[in-house]
């Protein structure tokens, strides 16, 4: 089946449990997420907590998430790393495990010129079977894609689109009048997807519709057609609590909150990272109330 990868995509949290993948969790939160009208799912990116994923977790995973999805929604495999022969031999797995697409974060630490992120990418690109989705996060990678290198990039055939998730609109319209035509641009930022998608967008990759599934996809859907005032209207009821998931390091908020509703077991994280501080408590449940979430 072929996808048109636009609207609202999950980037599909890793439930833990006792330290161990709880794929239990995982199919509930899938199961969940597609009853409320998910349009597609990223697994292995950074909501996954996916530099502490082994390979066989990542196949299993994703195994686990197809097999709940049947098909009905396209499945997008994060691959990125900061070695360019590593990120090539990930998204060999992905076409081995028949992912629709991959996502390709830019490389962190070993800060890259732009040069470099070309190359790098267009490698990538090359050597792939699937589609490849660049991710400009520079919040977590320092070193950025430059508005130039992803115009550039965007001429690549096989590079069929971008999360930008740096929350720069000015950013996003000067790359949706300058890209290739058809190139697919999504949001990586919560707080600003309806700005993003009246500058001409085609979706998100998203936190908050782990948890707000069904009110995300009627952001979407009332952006997109002929209604974003209630579309803005909506949104703001939601903005303090789509803000709190970010009081801490992503996933840790968004993962205490899918615990308090009971969609995982439990809000464990893997170290690094730890779990939500108790000083956050009662202000989140409390939001969650307000959106009747609880």
């Amino acid at each position: 089946m072929s996808f048109k990868f636009n609207g609202v995509i999950s980037a599909l949290i890793t439930p833990f449990k006792n330290g161990k993948v709880d794929y239990k969790s995982l199919e509930n939160l899938v199961e969940y997420q597609l009853k409320n009208g998910i349009q597609g799912f990223v697994i292995n990116g950074t909501t996954a907590e996916s530099p502490t994923l082994v390979k066989d977790e990542v196949e299993t995973i994703f195994n686990t998430v197809k097999d709940v999805c049947e098909g009905k929604v396209p499945l997008i495999l994060g691959t990125g790393t900061n070695s360019t022969d590593m990120t090539i031999a990930n998204n060999l797995m992905a076409q081995r495990l028949n992912a629709d697409a991959v996502l390709t974060v830019v490389p962190y630490y070993n800060k890259p010129t732009q040069a470099g992120l070309f190359q790098h990418f267009t490698a990538i690109a090359e050597a792939s079977a699937k589609p490849v989705f660049l991710y400009n996060v520079p919040s977590r990678t320092i070193t950025a894609l430059a508005e130039e290198t992803i115009i550039e990039l965007s001429k690549n055939a096989k590079i069929w689109g971008i999360k930008e998730a740096s929350g720069n609109i000015d950013l996003a319209h000067n790359l949706m009048a300058k890209c290739r035509k058809g190139f697919i641009f999504l949001s990586g930022d919560d707080s600003t997807f309806l700005d993003f998608m009246e500058t001409g967008g085609h979706g998100i990759i998203s936190v908050m519709s782990n948890l707000i599934t069904k009110a995300s996809r009627t952001f979407y859907d009332d952006i997109s057609g002929n209604n974003p005032e209630k579309a803005h209207t909506e949104f703001k009821k939601h903005l303090n609590l789509i803000n709190s998931m970010y009081v801490e390091a992503n996933p840790i908020p968004i993962k205490w909150m899918l615990w308090k509703k009971n969609l995982i077991a439990t809000p464990e994280t893997r170290l690094p990272l730890t779990t939500l501080d108790k000083q956050y408590f009662d202000k989140i449940e409390t939001l969650m109330k307000e959106c009747n979430l609880l």
